[in-house]
């Protein structure tokens, strides 16, 4: 919006290449999430955004690069509205809940298809590619946000409820996609509420708990059960 301001008491020019810039961003969220990046070329972006070729290298030097801004666009959107939840008169554990509604009201909104994070690493597994990197810095941002705020409640195991909470998050995000997405956001609704639960009194039974990354004496592990295709 800043820059939007400067250009605007500027030329005509630059306000006009500014708009461009944002058409072109806004057409390229709606087409890469709804149909995948990899999908949707750079002769259709320039069409649906009514801009030329030239205006569109102007801004972006290839397709990726408009894809690595994309997902830039959705983490500042979630960093804006995580902070105007923790900048409101919210409790911590309303900030917590607050979070989770707002995921709840993604996964149950028209046109859903999954966690653009996820699927946009799905498309870039190679981690140095700048679109995997955009995508591995939000995620370390959100953990690092998570947690922090369990910590406000008590700092006993609060990497743990973060990991948690993420997880939680991760899951109902695909499961809202591929299944229900009603009985997905109220799973995740559930699991919050019981991960707060047990985290507020986590601080009252600190000795008991396990220390972070043990996991308990008494788990099993399944071997069979593979989740990637075959190899050759």
């Amino acid at each position: 919006m800043g820059d939007m301001t400067k250009t605007a008491a500027g030329t005509g020019t630059g306000r006009r290449v500014s708009e461009a810039r944002e058409r072109l961003l806004r057409t390229a969220g709606q087409l890469f999430y709804a149909e995948g990046i990899h999908t949707v070329g750079v002769d259709r972006l320039v069409a649906e955004s009514k801009v030329t070729n030239a205006t569109f290298y102007r801004h972006f030097r290839s397709k990726e690069d408009l894809a690595v801004a994309y997902i830039g666009s959705v983490d500042q959107a979630i960093r804006a509205q995580i902070g105007s939840l923790m900048a409101a008169d919210v409790p911590t554990d309303g900030i917590l809940r607050g979070i989770g509604a707002s995921l709840v009201e993604q996964i149950r909104s028209p046109g859903y298809r999954g966690c653009a994070f996820l699927n946009a690493a799905a498309e870039f597994p190679d981690p140095d590619h700048p679109v995997h990197r955009a995508v591995v810095q939000h995620r370390e941002w959100f953990l690092q946000t998570i947690t922090g705020l369990f910590a406000e409640i008590t700092a006993a195991q609060a990497e743990h409820a973060g990991r948690h909470f993420v997880m939680l998050r991760d899951g109902a995000m695909s499961a809202g996609y591929l299944g229900d997405p009603v009985l997905a956001g109220e799973t995740l609704l559930r699991g919050i509420e019981g991960l707060l639960r047990i985290h507020t009194a986590r601080g009252l039974d600190e000795p008991a708990a396990s220390p972070p990354g043990q996991a308990s004496s008494t788990a099993t592990t399944v071997s069979g059960i593979e989740c990637s295709p075959p190899s050759a």
